[in-house]
């Protein structure tokens, strides 16, 4: 069997503005509007399609953003030069820090509507207790 995730909907007070905020963290275009939704499509196909959805009360989401060591460096300091809150933690109990994680880096910042966004450069172990 072959099942993967093709893409999501993300909800945004303001999809053009989030949709830029988390490209140019990404270092990533924002498509072309298609329909209601803005799209940004990650490396490995799977698109964002961020839509308006000003009126509702949005549940912040977690997104997390593999990427290699170079890429994250980059992004980094694009979040630092937006002088962006970061945190070591995605429940935002060590602000200023980034965490090493199974030998990696990782650091969560919110996007204009709060969603928690994660930049990783190693996945986490399948094996730790659940």
């Amino acid at each position: 069997m072959s099942v993967e995730l093709n893409h999501t909907i993300v909800h945004a007070r303001d999809k053009a503005a989030s949709a830029a905020f988390l490209a140019g963290i990404l270092d990533l275009p924002v498509e072309d509007q298609w329909g209601p939704f803005l799209p940004i499509v990650l490396s490995n196909g799977i698109t964002l399609d961020y839509v308006d959805d000003p009126a509702a009360e949005i549940q912040p989401q977690h997104y997390a953003f593999l990427m290699s060591d170079a890429e994250f460096d980059a992004a980094f300091a694009r979040v630092r030069e937006a002088d962006i809150t970061y945190w070591a933690d995605p429940h935002h109990h060590k602000p200023g820090e980034i965490n090493h994680e199974y030998g990696g880096r990782g650091v969560f910042f919110e996007d204009p509507t709060g969603h928690n966004m994660e930049l990783m450069t190693v996945p986490y172990s399948r094996t730790y207790p659940r």
